[in-house]
């Protein structure tokens, strides 16, 4: 399973369209964390599994998402309402309780990517305004099988960046 997972373009609505037909035909599913700053009627969120962000104001938006694959159980939230700017110990309380195997969010404008205790947590970046010691707008695609992880993180122009690829065991 192929799973595409991109946050924070903060209205820079072309970016997600020109992902996504990029991407299509090689993605399962794509998640968005949340601060797209657009309306949740958006068609492009008949294809992204998307959750609301701290500048998201459209009420449509679900705060939290959980999604079953045929290989995984996703959390996804944006990050503000589980302080992850402070850490990664509520929201893995909060995927704990999901039993997920995978913890998406956003918020910090910064790329992160580590497993812990057979859970994969990712932060893809921002599409539009990168923060932190990376400055690269970036999205990320997980590989998913049944015993491992491989993560690549991609750059605007969908390029693959070398330093930003990992393995993880499940």
């Amino acid at each position: 399973m192929k799973y595409l997972v991109v946050s924070d373009n903060h209205g820079d609505r072309e970016i997600l369209v020109d992902i996504l037909q990029r991407r299509r035909d090689e993605v399962d599913y794509f998640f968005h964390c949340g601060d797209s700053e657009l309306p949740s009627n958006d068609e492009l969120f008949q294809t992204y599994n998307v959750v609301t962000g701290n500048c998201d104001f459209d009420p449509g938006f679900k705060s939290r998402l959980v999604m079953k694959t045929p290989l995984d159980t996703i959390y996804m939230t944006h990050g503000h309402l589980s302080n992850v700017r402070f850490g990664l110990t509520q929201i893995s309380l909060e995927a704990k309780v999901e039993n997920a195997d995978i913890c998406l969010f956003g918020h910090t404008h910064q790329i992160g990517c580590e497993a812990v205790k057979g859970c994969l947590y990712l932060n893809p970046g921002s599409i539009s305004q990168p923060r932190g010691p990376i400055q690269i707008q970036s999205y990320a695609i997980i590989e998913s099988s049944a015993d491992s992880w491989e993560v690549q993180y991609y750059d605007r122009t969908h390029a693959a960046v070398s330093d930003l690829h990992f393995h993880f065991k499940k």
